[in-house]
């Protein structure tokens, strides 16, 4: 019998950015309209999409091998899985997403313990009740199944616990965050037997080094050069780099080829300080992955 991977791929905000993320992997993934098992061009792995707030009880349960879902709902569902990997990536920045406490701006309450005996509305309502329990503060938690925002300004609660990235909705909306509860970002997690099986462990081990190597080489770029000899160590000064770079000589010649990785963000400032310090020929190149 062939053997296969149940892989979960979150829906919703964070169902474009994974496809996307595995796409740099290595891994074409094709979601067909209406459909919740998207073609995936592997054939020792099989798709399927679901919500990410429930997957990492699909995942509990074996119904998935392995899937990707926020730290968030992990813990939400109190789930017992295997955390295989960290992912830092969302659908707006590779920023973690932040569970803040947030009220009225013209609002008394300061800090947690001016909730005693306030309503909550969020759609977090376990971790909730179990953050504000584990501090001693009885607060009534509810959960909100949408536009939460809106329900203390209408005046449904006192506060809500929601999820933000910039905070920039939370403001918009007459808010101010007062307290974060958490930051999550979405991890690459196993079903413990699954991950106990060691085809299936490999498999999910590659996964795992192909989407951290896709991550890490955000905002990087290679860049390429060469450099006369009595030029080289002033060169090699200027460069940062990830580890010292490659320095190959250029056939029956006193130049060297110098290659190296380095943020995108320092390009612009370094590419003149290159030339200034006798680099030519100078190549800049993306990065699909940096493992």
């Amino acid at each position: 019998m062939e053997k296969k991977l149940k892989l979960g791929i979150p829906k919703g905000s964070l169902e474009k950015a994974t496809i996307e993320l595995f796409e740099k992997s290595g891994w074409r993934i094709n979601v067909h309209h209406r459909s919740y098992f998207p073609e995936i061009d592997d054939e020792e792995i099989e798709c399927a999409i679901c919500r990410a707030q429930e997957m990492s009880r699909y995942v509990e349960q074996g119904i998935l091998d392995c899937g990707i879902t926020g730290k968030d709902w992990i813990l939400e569902n109190d789930s017992k899985v295997h955390y295989v990997t960290e992912l830092v990536y969302s659908k707006v920045s590779k920023r973690p997403a932040r569970w803040v406490l947030a009220v009225p701006a013209d609002s008394n309450i300061q800090k947690l313990e001016d909730l005693e005996g306030k309503k909550i509305a969020t759609e977090l309502v376990n971790f909730t009740k179990r953050y504000f329990s584990e501090r001693g503060i009885n607060v009534q938690v509810e959960f909100s199944w949408g536009a939460t925002e809106a329900k203390v300004v209408q005046g449904l609660a006192d506060a809500i616990v929601e999820v933000t990235e910039t905070g920039t909705t939370i403001r918009a909306h007459g808010l101010k965050i007062i307290h974060e509860l958490m930051q999550s970002t979405p991890h690459l997690i196993a079903n413990e037997k699954s991950w106990a099986d060691p085809w299936k462990r490999k498999k999910i081990e590659q996964l795992a080094v192909m989407l951290k190597g896709a991550l890490r080489a955000h905002r990087l770029v290679g860049l390429k050069m060469n450099v006369a000899k009595e030029n080289l160590e002033k060169i090699v000064s200027i460069l940062p780099s990830l580890n010292a770079p490659t320095i190959s000589p250029l056939y029956e010649s006193d130049w060297f080829a110098i290659e190296t990785v380095v943020a995108e963000d320092v390009v612009r400032e370094l590419v003149p300080k290159l030339l200034e310090g006798g680099a030519q020929g100078i190549i800049e190149y993306a990065l699909n992955k940096v493992i």
